[in-house]
């Protein structure tokens, strides 16, 4: 059972947060018998709860709650992925496949987690090397062209096969955690976050036959950049900044060892998941 319990909540998205909604979820995580503890550059602070130096923060909890949507977890895993922390995720954004805990039932799940009563789901990432650099993603890696309505030249290898080479606004490889995201947006399929595979999908291809693709992450998959309308790419991980890729470039995806661990009670559905933020459940035999 955790009894060092950090709580994350992203700086920038604090302002954006019911704070009445956030002060009466932290005041039920109080009653618990544990120690709780927030980082000192933290923008949210509470007078029964330390403030740690952040290394100090780190090494003191063995659960880490965060508080906002998939995109603060997100954040929050980049921040702690190389300490192997647990992350529970509590849903006060839009969307919430990752923060699944909801707010009205805060108190009665985190009572079952914290009896025992759940299970830790290991998330795959997928990391992209180039230029003596490696970025990461745990939804996906986007290669694009970085210029309005003008395609990117590249050739799409798998295990030193190609599959082939062509023009397109440029391309996702994305993890089954990044399939409901920004590759779901772009018409990739969804997969079931226990599957140990990738998404590749095209964006906007020049070809119409061009379609997505599953494989396992297993595989030898690089991508070379081509002299075409433009002389380089962008690559960029979960949303983040853009790297600039020569042509001629040749850019390696791999899987990291890492995973990223979330904690989940043990009646999570990730169909139920499905059903709730893609309205799936949609009774359509009423409307007109």
């Amino acid at each position: 059972m955790f009894k060092k319990i950090g709580i994350y909540v992203k700086d920038k998205a604090y302002e954006g947060i019911d704070h009445n909604a956030l002060d009466s979820l932290i005041e039920n995580l109080l009653h618990f018998p544990v120690n709780i503890f927030i980082e000192n550059s933290s923008d949210y602070s509470h007078s029964k709860i330390k403030a740690l130096p952040d290394d100090d923060f780190v090494a003191s909890i063995e659960l880490l709650i965060v508080f906002g949507g998939d995109g603060t977890l997100l954040g929050s895993a980049r921040r702690f992925l190389k300490h192997n922390i647990p992350i529970l995720g509590v849903n006060m954004g839009n969307v919430g496949f990752l923060t699944d805990i909801k707010i009205n039932s805060f108190e009665s799940t985190l009572n079952e987690i914290l009896s025992g009563d759940f299970v830790i789901e290991d998330r795959s990432l997928v990391s992209a090397n180039f230029l003596d650099q490696t970025v990461y993603g745990l939804n996906e890696i986007v290669i694009h062209s970085g210029a309005y309505a003008q395609l990117m030249r590249y050739r799409l290898n798998v295990n030193g096969k190609v599959v082939y080479e062509q023009r397109s606004d440029g391309l996702i490889i994305a993890t089954p955690t990044g399939s409901t995201a920004y590759a779901l947006s772009a018409g990739g399929p969804i997969i079931h976050p226990a599957l140990d595979v990738w998404t590749i999908l095209p964006m906007l291809p020049q070809s119409i036959s061009s379609r997505p693709f599953v494989i396992s992450s297993n595989e030898d998959v690089s991508i070379e950049i081509l002299r075409g309308p433009l002389d380089e790419a962008k690559i960029c991980a979960d949303g983040q900044d853009d790297t600039k890729v020569p042509f001629n470039e040749n850019i390696k995806i791999s899987k990291m060892d890492n995973t990223l661990k979330l904690v989940h009670p043990k009646k999570n559905d990730f169909f139920e998941a499905c059903r709730e933020k893609l309205g799936w459940s949609l009774d359509i035999s009423n409307n007109s």
